[in-house]
């Protein structure tokens, strides 16, 4: 049993703290002496850190730094409305970067071309009404049936002349992506397309000059296939090809650990002349080897198939709409695969190259008085597996612009094909208005792709079959986007943990760059103003 302290026992004795600290037993005048400097010196030290601490803590008060996070859902738009931001405010480095999305460009369109012939085969029309397709939102009725299908006649010329696509695809993914999914691929700072073309992939770990592993690209594990799945796909043509089943049934992304885009971007290739006695430029265009010789081939055969009028309906039969997806192309097959294509702006904003990781962009942006502000961006991975990230960002955050997209209504997530993609998003949405950490935070709420919700609704398509609280109402766009706009502001309205918090809603196309353009400077203006009157109370 433990001995009680004495009442007036001598603290010194029953604290460890103060024992430790205390001189040692016959301790002599010069070692009292090196003692008590060691601990002056000591001294000394911890109050430079803490005055250091204070100096810092100041500096945050009145340096008008700005911090924003992007969140949403996985396709939500929150890569496409940080392009944005770099178009607007880092405009030269954003078209510097366009030429490293050319091969994320080649390959959303070849598999867009891809998943259309998957979903005209012969064989398709076999497989199980329910059988799930790349950008499809509702399952099979029964007019989609083997026996009503509509027949590709001209499929087995399709797909004899676009068979290049499959190599080029598998081609594409090598080059983005590991060998091994969870290693990092080393990039060499001009793609050598042969090296690719031949099947080589095997690839040496390595560090950046930061530090940092070098960028690299992995391709998620796909998921079991659902009726309503926006994101997976069919077999491939014949069903055979297990090698590029692999790529098909996954989604390429990159993690943001480093710059990937210059990475995969062509250097000063395309500004060296071809020789000493002409001024013309040497290009990618002249490299053999380079996947625009392949497209540019097969471009008139991809027209065609986009074009022929029994594709379209049978992709009507299935309900599959490859339009409504990221990285759509199909309607610039021309433009994209001519040799010397060049990206555009809208063309960047359009690619879809899955992020994952926590993406950071700085910027520094002037408020009304001309000042440079600041400004820190932050894009998180919005899958289900990746939103434990979030919360470290949440600490000295100013603002938060929240994506949902409210054309998602009848599709499922594709890590989860049992929940609706647009109640996930409602769920999220009230996680982040409620949480207490945030009780102070600017929040933004984007109500996004709005477009591809008119374009839905005049398909045909009812709101009510998806949620059936929205009762008998008419179904169309004002209708339907005046209820998202009521229903997420009344969640806030419930569930916020700050009612008097800057709060703003807006219906948005991210994709858009004149309307969002007028977005993003009222949203800017709004968090500068409001940064700026946290300072002053501070």
């Amino acid at each position: 049993m433990a001995r009680p302290l004495e009442p007036n026992r001598r603290r010194s004795f029953s604290d460890p703290l103060a024992a430790a600290l205390m001189p040692p037993p016959n301790e002599s005048a010069a070692d009292r002496e090196r003692r008590l400097e060691a601990e002056s010196e000591a001294k000394r030290v911890s109050d430079r850190i803490d005055e250091m601490l204070r100096a810092e803590k100041k500096e945050k008060r009145t340096k008008p730094e700005i911090k924003v996070l992007i969140l949403g859902q996985s396709e939500s738009g929150k890569s496409t409305t940080l392009k944005q931001f770099q178009l607007m405010h880092a405009t030269a480095a954003f078209h510097a970067d366009r030429i490293a999305w050319r091969a994320v460009i080649y390959l959303n369109l070849v598999r867009s071309v891809r998943r259309i012939l998957d979903a005209v085969s012969p064989e398709s029309d076999e497989a199980e009404d329910q059988e799930t397709v790349s950008g499809r939102a509702i399952p099979f009725t029964s007019q989609s049936s083997v026996i009503s299908a509509t027949r590709v006649l001209k499929y087995p010329q399709y797909r004899h002349a676009l068979e290049p696509l499959r190599e080029l695809e598998e081609r594409l993914i090598r080059m983005l992506s590991s060998p091994n999914e969870d290693e990092p691929t080393h990039t060499a700072p001009r793609p050598d397309w042969s090296y690719y073309a031949n099947g080589n992939s095997d690839t040496q770990v390595t560090v950046g000059k930061n530090g940092r592993p070098a960028p690299f690209i992995t391709i998620p594990p796909s998921r079991t296939s659902s009726p309503l799945s926006p994101s997976t796909s069919l077999p491939s043509p014949g069903g055979s090809s297990n090698s590029s089943s692999k790529s098909k049934n996954m989604e390429v992304s990159v993690h943001h650990t480093s710059n990937w885009k210059k990475a995969f971007s062509l250097g000063n290739r395309i500004k060296s002349p071809k020789s000493a006695h002409t001024n013309e430029i040497e290009g990618w265009w002249d490299d053999p080897s380079d996947p625009v010789h392949v497209l540019n081939s097969c471009a008139q055969p991809m027209l065609a198939l986009w074009k022929d009028p029994s594709v379209k309906q049978r992709l009507r039969e299935k309900r599959i709409r490859v339009e409504e997806g990221s990285g759509f192309f199909l309607d610039e097959i021309s433009r994209i695969t001519a040799l010397r294509y060049f990206p555009n702006d809208q063309d960047v904003l359009k690619a879809r190259l899955k992020t994952t990781g926590v993406v950071e962009h700085s910027f520094s942006i002037a408020d009304s008085q001309r000042r440079l502000i600041p400004w820190k961006i932050y894009d998180v991975g919005g899958a289900r597996n990746q939103r434990h990230a979030w919360a470290p960002y949440f600490e000295d955050v100013n603002a938060i612009i929240f994506l949902a997209p409210i054309s998602a209504f009848d599709q499922v997530l594709v890590e989860d094909p049992e929940v609706n993609r647009l109640e996930d998003s409602v769920l999220l949405w009230k996680s982040v208005v409620s949480n207490k950490l945030l009780a102070h935070v600017s929040i933004i709420l984007f109500l996004n792709k709005v477009d591809l919700l008119q374009a839905k609704l005049k398909s045909g398509v009812r709101l009510s079959h998806h949620m059936p609280r929205y009762g008998d109402r008419p179904n169309d766009y004002e209708n339907v986007s005046s209820y998202f706009y009521n229903k997420f502001g009344s969640i806030h309205h419930t569930f916020s943990s700050n009612k008097e918090r800057e709060f703003k809603i807006h219906l948005t196309s991210v994709t858009d760059t004149r309307r969002t353009a007028t977005i993003i400077q009222n949203v800017r203006d709004i968090i500068i103003t409001v940064n700026l009157k946290n300072i002053h109370l501070m």
